[in-house]
């Protein structure tokens, strides 16, 4: 790797990769632990209203897509490839200072590839993480750890979308100034009118 390389990684989001890679081998690790762990309908529970309990998702999110006949599996896995390099290039163009956004970018990105590789290797994603009100009545559908590190890094993305300040010139402006204040148009005409 040169060292224009090197710096363009560690001068942009492109820094917090470690991060998709690490969660993304948590993530295969758990789910493999799961398929051989939970094999044949074994449950494990975890605390009252928490199992470990394996199920195969051949869908989308909440299985939607389930029972479509296969043609999803390619179609979810083409889309989040796109998605996958979109976040790639997103993070390469963001600053290094912009940590929030890159962490939450490559939390969505682990769970994206995390899910991928599971359809295109076995055809379907395999969860495991089960949350229920009571044994019998409403069980929240399976996840895995992909699943919850897109969830975290959509709750990380809106919260900055909603409460982080997205506006350079304005940041620019305070900290040239140290007001957040913009100068009226008619004050710069009027110092130049004298």
């Amino acid at each position: 790797m040169s060292q224009l390389s090197l710096n363009k990684l560690f001068n942009s989001g492109l820094r917090w990769i470690w991060l998709t890679v690490l969660v993304l081998i948590i993530d295969q690790w758990t789910k493999l632990w799961a398929n051989e762990a939970l094999a044949g309908g074994q449950i494990i529970e975890v605390m009252p209203h928490f199992d470990f309990r394996l199920a195969y998702n051949y869908g989308a999110a909440f299985s939607f897509l389930a029972d479509a006949g296969g043609w999803q599996t390619w179609a979810l896995s083409i889309f989040a490839i796109v998605i996958s390099i979109v976040l790639l290039v997103w993070l390469s163009r963001l600053k290094h200072t912009e940590r929030w956004l890159s962490i939450a970018l490559a939390l969505v990105l682990s769970g994206a590839i995390g899910n991928v590789y599971d359809r295109l290797s076995y055809g379907y994603v395999i969860d495991f993480i089960d949350w229920y009100v009571s044994k019998s009545g409403y069980h929240w559908p399976a996840f895995n750890i992909a699943d919850a590190a897109i969830s975290i890094g959509a709750v990380m993305l809106i919260i900055e979308s909603l409460f982080f300040n997205h506006d350079d010139k304005d940041s620019e402006m305070v900290k040239r100034t140290g007001s957040d204040k913009k100068p009226s148009p008619n004050k710069k005409s009027e110092s130049k009118s004298k």
